[in-house]
């Protein structure tokens, strides 16, 4: 009489559906779906993504690389679901950028509390 009528769970390995996503360029981003076995890693799930076929000048080295959106190594081992994300590296240092438009605009026009309603207390 056999034990169990469903499906043998035990030696089965279920593939894992990563998504890997670059943003090339401002407001445009390349995305792919991958299936890996438990246990692989981010450069692994970079490279059966074909991300260095697409984009052969992508340098990793100035490039991060994160998953959902925190910072991770290519030696980090990817779950189900995940999402690895492979940023560009920054043009701009974001301190000069903000002392830039600050500049611009002008001390009156910058702030949480700039554009107040007519008559509205003073902070809100």
């Amino acid at each position: 009489m056999p034990l169990s009528s469903g499906p043998s769970r035990c030696m089965e390995a279920e593939a894992y559906r990563v998504t890997v996503t670059y943003g090339f360029e401002p407001r445009h981003a390349w995305e792919a779906v991958v299936s890996l076995l438990p246990g692989s890693t981010v450069a692994q799930a970079l490279q059966e993504s074909g991300i260095f076929q697409r984009f052969p000048g992508l340098d990793l080295n100035g490039a991060g690389l994160g998953i959902w959106g925190r910072k991770v190594s290519g030696k980090q081992q990817v779950r189900d679901g995940d999402r690895v994300e492979v940023y560009r590296p920054l043009r701009v240092d974001p301190k000069v950028a903000r002392r830039e438009r600050f500049r611009k605009q002008g001390a009156r026009t910058a702030g949480l509390f700039a554009r107040r309603r007519p008559g509205a207390k003073p902070g809100y």
